[in-house]
């Protein structure tokens, strides 16, 4: 357990979940609870027990199902009720039975929500705080209090503000958490409003963040710069409206930046394997673009950049990717120059250091084919086949004589499409026919057919995802298609590209492509045929 002298403090199981889109089941909240874990969070806010079933559920399961090596498990809850004593409030007996070793409180801190959203007076809404905090007190919990609306009650009401802050520490709360309820507040706000609580009060203080004016992250780390010790922030930055501050952003910078130790060793390379793992868990695709974790994050296009990053990575790189589990990955484009090329063939296992007239060769074809509308930045197999055959290892086992697919729709309102293909394989004239769903799966599966008798571990090899483009510049039903195929073999994935005229002739170049470095990963021998 790290020293209790910096919270990072995780919602990503109750604000988190307020995103648009997102619903956890309980199983999909522990399986988050446990990696948020693995990333080395010090609490982690399980949800409202008593509010409703599912987060009443997930409290009493993490007691035998959740197994914490650094995390304790935060029950969030409202004060007291006016006029009713929190020994009496059945919301506040939920959260003292959940089991949670520590409650995260919200309350009221600016007066017009008071008196408006409440209807109840100033005073009570401070003896509701102070009430509720030393009964969960007493009961052996540690509490924390969210001040909502902190921001804008403080701009509106500073005395009253100070007031809820002073109310909740002398009661016994262990952090006074000023919140951007409404995400609207700048840096500059955020430092001069926490150095002014803080001298004011002494209290210890934490921030929560939305990300409204798209500054929650800098928000947060700005409290932290003037004296916040305790941050609270959600996975990816998921959250209501926008969002809230994002974890992996934020301890990245606090330890990456500050050099403060706010995570267990180790745990920070963890970030984007955590990061990816919840992204799948909430069936929101991964940022391709966030900062640290995404796929984009250390990803380089353009050729200078490339050249530069030849001598030194630093040159172009503000950390080690490896430092947050990530890496460095090189895009070949039109944009490319002789370095992008070297190095992202080097990645690919291709050593073409000084071999300048292949380097130029194989840039001139690049820019060529992405001219014609090509794109090799998420198609690394079609690239390595274009590298082996300007190398003269071509990588092709058979030979398409001719294909045709067609669809048919019925006067009973079915749909069924049929391929045919012929093909050379090993000397050998081959036709076969296919049927499925649209063309392109009746063309994988007359291309199957024609080939598994002579490699049979085709079986095995599956589409798994398929995406298609219309190019810019051309329009309606003439306009210039390009495709994207994913392909799996159980063990890895890889994909490729095709461009043609219409959907099915671009779909058939990325299927041959797929199909053709499939074979070459089980190791064959090119045989054309």
């Amino acid at each position: 357990m790290l020293d209790d002298g910096f919270h990072v403090f995780d919602t990503t199981l109750r604000d988190g979940a307020q995103r648009e889109g997102v619903n956890l089941t309980v199983a999909d909240k522990l399986a988050i609870a446990a990696l948020l874990d693995d990333f080395g969070v010090g609490f982690i806010e399980g949800g409202w027990p008593g509010a409703n079933p599912k987060d009443t559920e997930f409290f009493q399961r993490a007691r035998t199902e959740l197994t914490l090596k650094h995390a304790q498990l935060t029950a969030f809850g409202a004060t007291r009720r006016a006029g009713v004593q929190a020994a009496d409030d059945p919301q506040v007996a939920a959260l003292r039975d959940s089991g949670a070793p520590v409650v995260t409180l919200v309350a009221k801190s600016d007066d017009r929500h008071v008196e408006l959203a409440l209807r109840t007076t100033l005073d009570e809404n401070l003896a509701m705080i102070a009430d509720t905090v030393s009964y969960l007190r007493d009961n052996g919990q540690r509490v924390f209090l969210d001040c909502e609306h902190f921001f804008d009650g403080y701009r509106h009401n500073p005395d009253y503000a100070l007031g809820v802050v002073r109310t909740a520490a002398e009661a016994g709360a262990s952090v006074v958490v000023l919140c951007d309820t409404n995400g609207g507040m700048l840096p500059a706000d955020i430092t001069r409003v926490v150095t002014e609580v803080h001298a004011a009060t002494g209290a210890r203080l934490g921030i929560h963040a939305q990300d409204d004016s798209g500054c929650a992250v800098a928000n947060t780390v700005a409290a932290v710069d003037a004296g916040a010790t305790h941050v609270q922030c959600t996975a990816n930055g998921y959250g209501e409206r926008v969002g809230n501050a994002n974890l992996f952003s934020v301890v990245a910078a606090l330890v990456l930046k500050h050099h403060r130790t706010v995570l267990p060793e180790g745990c920070l390379r963890e970030a984007t394997r955590v990061s990816q793992a919840i992204a799948e868990i909430v069936n929101i695709a991964p940022a391709t673009h966030q900062p640290y974790v995404g796929i984009s994050a250390f990803a380089h296009k353009a050729g200078l950049h490339a050249s530069a990053i030849k001598v030194d990575p630093d040159l172009y790189q503000h950390i080690d990717p490896v430092l947050v589990g990530n890496d460095m990955r090189m895009l070949v484009s039109d944009m490319a120059g002789r370095a992008s090329i070297e190095l992202k063939s080097r990645e690919l296992g291709f050593d073409l250091e000084g071999n300048r007239e292949t380097l130029g060769r194989i840039v001139d074809r690049v820019k060529a084919m992405e001219l014609a509308g090509y794109s090799f930045e998420a198609a690394d197999a079609s690239f390595e086949l274009l590298l082996r055959e300007e190398l003269g290892q071509p990588v092709r086992y058979f030979e398409a004589e001719s294909w045709r697919a067609i669809s048919e729709r019925r006067h009973d309102g079915s749909n069924v499409s049929e391929a045919t293909v012929k093909l050379h394989v090993k000397g050998e004239r081959v036709i076969a026919t296919g049927e499925g769903n649209g063309p392109v799966n009746a063309l994988d599966r007359a291309l199957r057919s024609a080939l598994e008798g002579v490699y049979p571990e085709l079986a095995g090899l599956e589409l798994s995802d398929y995406k298609v483009r219309i190019l810019e510049g051309s329009s309606g039903t003439d306009a210039i298609t390009r495709v994207l195929l994913g392909s799996t073999d159980g063990r890895s994935e890889w994909t490729t590209v095709g461009v043609g005229e219409n959907v099915i002739d671009a779909s058939w170049t990325a299927l041959e492509s797929a199909v053709n470095y499939g074979l070459m990963r089980q190791g064959h021998a090119s045989d054309p045929g």
